[in-house]
């Protein structure tokens, strides 16, 4: 599994190809080194370095990368468990057309949920910083360096899938991506952008607002909320702690869909999404009430990868309510 982050390692922050990388499972700053890896088994990673890296993206036979940006109080092994999940959906969905690459960013390793929560949403805000030279890399790669190995451009489409904080990570990147490198603004990267479990506020996706990068770099923008999604209650618990008080998107959706642009689209899961990941309802995305099998979120969010339209069969529809 190919994967990037900005984790400290235990050993030297300095890049050295096909060296063995061992996360420090203790530190949860934000490196400003980036590190394109590979895992070769649970607990046994490789660095591979951003060129190599990025042909093997070109090589592979999947049709279109999903970049997925976990969620807070996640270690890396748990997001490589949720990641071969996901994984394992879409090869049975459709063999080779999907490839999930996961940006894994630095989770706090201690106990309590509304400590971690606050902890983590620092780490997310600092690794935009690492994370937009990310994107910056791919852009140069794709425009020049690509066509020293081989003549033949990139067509793979890339996607993004950002659950829960990683959301925030996601907004913080596109800014800090424009500010420092592109003062004309966000070139449309993404095909699709699923916001999962959304842990920004409801209005985010207005424009003139904190996420509205979001909808400039992406075709499409499907946010799938649910109201009883009770991962989000430490957001609440946290940042009312902090004084910040609004609503979240993963719980309400959109604010107010007249104020936000024609490729934002809404997904209701309230009625699946407790079934499908009892009792916190937040990670509904994956399989379904039986572990392996797609449930009807991954499906809908599977169509749209598949065909570039979030309702292929009514494409002025901006709201759906999923049902099991």
């Amino acid at each position: 599994m190919l994967f990037i982050t900005n984790r400290f390692p235990t050993q030297s922050i300095r890049t050295r190809i096909d060296r063995n990388f061992t996360f420090d499972l203790n530190n949860n700053a934000s490196s400003n080194s980036v590190f394109y890896c590979e895992r070769q088994a649970e607990g046994n990673y490789q660095e591979i370095g951003s060129s190599a890296f990025l042909q093997r993206l070109k090589e592979t036979e999947a049709r279109q990368v999903l970049i997925y940006i976990h969620g807070f109080s996640n270690l890396p092994e748990d997001v490589f468990t949720a990641v071969r999940e996901f994984q394992g959906l879409c090869d049975a969905a459709r063999p080779g057309e999907v490839l999930v690459v996961p940006l894994v960013w630095p989770c706090d390793n201690d106990l309590g949920v509304v400590k971690d929560y606050w902890d983590d949403q620092e780490s997310a805000d600092l690794s935009a910083f690492s994370f937009a030279r990310v994107l910056q890399r791919f852009l140069d790669w794709r425009e020049g360096e690509q066509f020293e190995q081989d003549p033949t451009p990139c067509l793979k489409r890339i996607n993004v899938l950002a659950h829960s904080m990683g959301n925030r990570v996601l907004r913080e990147t596109l800014r800090v991506w424009r500010k420092y490198s592109l003062p004309g603004g966000v070139p449309l990267l993404f095909r699709n952008t699923f916001l999962v479990a959304a842990d920004i506020v409801n209005e985010s996706l207005e424009e003139g607002r904190s996420g509205e990068l979001i909808v400039h770099s992406s075709r499409n923008v499907t946010v799938y909320f649910a109201s009883d999604d009770l991962a989000l209650r430490a957001s609440k618990a946290s940042n009312l702690k902090n004084r910040i008080a609004s609503r979240r998107l993963g719980h309400t959706g959109p604010e107010d869909m007249t104020r936000v642009a024609r490729n934002v689209f809404a997904v209701d899961c309230d009625d699946v999404n407790t079934r499908y990941d009892y009792p916190k309802g937040h990670s509904y995305f994956r399989s379904g009430e039986k572990h392996g099998e797609p449930g009807v979120v991954f499906q809908h969010l599977f169509v749209a990868l598949e065909s570039g339209r979030v309702f292929p069969e009514d494409e002025t529809r901006r709201m759906t309510i999923l049902r099991g």
